[in-house]
C-alpha cells in the first residue's frame, strides 16, 4: 500500500465523538437535564426509514431520550406544520430534525422554517443559517460540521490552504465554504456550469465533493498531495454505495481522502448528536458551565475576521 494517500477513518472519528457526547449528557442528566430529540419521518423511503433507523440507534446509545414521529405520505402541509408546532412547545424536546425530502406535494421550505430554531439541529433554519454566514454562535450542518471535524482530528489545518468545494446546496456546499472561511482558507466554489472543473480541481489542496455524481472526479485531476473528502453517496450499477470520488485513481495521488461508505457519512451521524447536545444546554442555560462539546466543538467555535 506504500505511496497511497491516507485513507480517513470516518467510523473512528465519529466514535470519539459520539462517546464525547455521551459524557456530555451524562453531565447533564446529572444536572436533571434530560436532552431529548425528535426524529420526524414522513412516508417510507427506504433511504430516508435507513437514516432515521440509525439515527435513532445512535442518539439511543449516548443517552438522549429519542422520539420518532412517522407520519403517513399523504399527510398534508398543515398537519405536518402543526406537528412542528407541537414539538416546538414541548420542553422535553431540545432537538427536531424533519427528515429530508419530503414526499411530493410538500414543500420543506416553511416546515424548516416553522422549526424553533434554537431546536433546528439540522442547522438549515434561516436564522442559523444567518448565524453562520455572520459568524455568530448557531446550529450548523451536521455534514458541513463533520467534514470540518474530521479534517481537525485528522491533523488536517485549512489555513491558508485553496479549499475546492464542488458542489453549492444549502445541506453542504455553501455552509461547508463559510466554514472553510472561519479557518482561514482560501475556498473556490465549483458547480454544474464551472468552465473546466478538472483545471479548478487541479489547484486545490483540499477538494471536497458534494455533487451526487458518481466517481465524477478523477485521480488525475488531483494535486498531488491533496486532502480528498467525499460527500457523494450514490448507487452503483451493482447496488453498492459509491461517492463522487473515483476512489482508487484518488488515492494514488492523494495525501489523504475518504472512503465511501465509512468517511463522511458516520461523521453527520456524530454531529447531529453533538448539535442537540448544544442544543439542550443552551435552552437549559447551562451553557456557559458545559464541557467543550456543548460550548460548541472545534467546528463551531473559531474566530473569523480578515
Amino acid at each position: 500500500m506504500s505511496g497511497k494517500g491516507r485513507v480517513l477513518d470516518g467510523n473512528a472519528i465519529a466514535a470519539e465523538v459520539r462517546a464525547e457526547v455521551a459524557r456530555e449528557v451524562q453531565a447533564l442528566r446529572a444536572r436533571g437535564v434530560r436532552p431529548g430529540l425528535a426524529v420526524v419521518l414522513v412516508g417510507e423511503d427506504p433511504a430516508s426509514a435507513i437514516y432515521v433507523r440509525n439515527k435513532d440507534r445512535a442518539a439511543g446509545e449516548a443517552g438522549f431520550e429519542v422520539r420518532t414521529l412517522r407520519l403517513e405520505a399523504g399527510t398534508s402541509q398543515a398537519e405536518l406544520l402543526a406537528h412542528v408546532a407541537a414539538l416546538n412547545a414541548d420542553a422535553g424536546v431540545h432537538g427536531i430534525l424533519v427528515q429530508l425530502p419530503l414526499p411530493a406535494g410538500l414543500d420543506p421550505a416553511p416546515v424548516v422554517a416553522a422549526i424553533d430554531p434554537a431546536k433546528d439541529v439540522d442547522g438549515l433554519h434561516p436564522l442559523n443559517v444567518a448565524a453562520l454566514v455572520m459568524d455568530r454562535p448557531g446550529l450548523v450542518p451536521c455534514t458541513p460540521a463533520g467534514c470540518i471535524e474530521l479534517l481537525d482530528r485528522s491533523g488536517v489545518d485549512l489555513k491558508g490552504r485553496h479549499v475546492v468545494v464542488v458542489g453549492r446546496s444549502m445541506l453542504v456546499g455553501k455552509p461547508l465554504a463559510h466554514l472553510a472561511l472561519r479557518r482561514h482558507a482560501t475556498v473556490t466554489i465549483c458547480h454544474s456550469r464551472t468552465r473546466d472543473l478538472a483545471a479548478v480541481v487541479r489547484t486545490a489542496d483540499v477538494v471536497v465533493a458534494a455533487v451526487g455524481r458518481a466517481r465524477l472526479i478523477r485521480g488525475e485531476w488531483l494535486k498531488p498531495g491533496a486532502v480528498v473528502l467525499d460527500v457523494g453517496m450514490n448507487r452503483g450499477a451493482d447496488g453498492k454505495l459509491v461517492g463522487d470520488v473515483d476512489f482508487e485513481a484518488a488515492r494514488e495521488r492523494a495525501a489523504a481522502i475518504t472512503p465511501v461508505p465509512g468517511g463522511v457519512g458516520p461523521m453527520t451521524i456524530a454531529m447531529l448528536l453533538r448539535n442537540t447536545a448544544i442544543a439542550a444546554a443552551r435552552q437549559c442555560g447551562l451553557e456557559d458551565a458545559s464541557s467543550g462539546p456543548v460550548r460548541g466543538g472545534t467546528a463551531l467555535a473559531r474566530d473569523g475576521g480578515a
